[in-house]
């Protein structure tokens, strides 16, 4: 009987271009996206971000309030701003709690030897973060990640990352307090978040 070898798929025929942080930027200076344009860089795609809907908005608004209160000197509140993964990588997180610098990052976007605390806000987003954000966190080393479920109005803490994703996960009570790792001083009782 004769060998018949498989015609190759489009997708392996056809490779595809992964973009850089390096060319990202470019693209970005060079005016190709606008501050409406809601993407960011994941692995070296493009991905196209949801839209914000007034849930997703008013949790992002009630978080950074608090822990703007919360952290006074200790840190700087970011909110969607990006965070360079280099070489493929630059996700813009809901929130992240970041070293103090005296530039506040005027000259470089944080990267993850910054980054105290990383907040993403889930809806219809959840299955997404979970599965490719953390992960890449993860990856990068990115020293705690909270999701805030806000279908199921539940909190997920993701510690000590490593290749392989994060050996730690904690789903607290919302009569519990939270403490981020690497800011011990700050207390939040989950309750609080919603």
């Amino acid at each position: 009987m004769p060998v018949v070898e498989a015609e190759p798929t489009l997708a392996e025929a056809r490779p595809i271009f992964r973009l850089g942080v390096d060319a990202y930027h470019q693209m970005i200076h060079a005016g190709i996206f606008d501050e409406d344009d809601r993407v960011e860089l994941i692995d070296g795609e493009l991905r196209a971000m949801p839209p914000i809907n007034p849930d997703h908005a008013g949790k992002n608004k009630r978080l950074n309030r608090l822990l703007s209160l919360r952290v006074g000197d200790r840190a700087l509140v970011s909110v969607q701003d990006p965070l360079t993964l280099a070489p493929r990588s630059e996700p813009e997180p809901d929130l992240m709690l970041l070293r103090p610098r005296d530039d506040f990052y005027e000259g470089a976007n944080p990267t993850p030897a910054d980054v105290l605390l990383v907040i993403e806000i889930c809806n219809s987003s959840l299955q997404y973060d979970r599965e490719v954000k953390v992960p890449l966190y993860a990856a990068h080393r990115v020293p705690e990640v909270w999701l805030v479920d806000l279908q199921h109005r539940r909190l997920e803490l993701y510690r000590e990352p490593g290749s392989d994703g994060y050996r730690l996960i904690l789903r607290p009570e919302l009569t519990e307090v939270v403490t981020p790792l690497l800011l011990p001083s700050l207390h939040i009782r989950v309750e609080e978040i919603w």
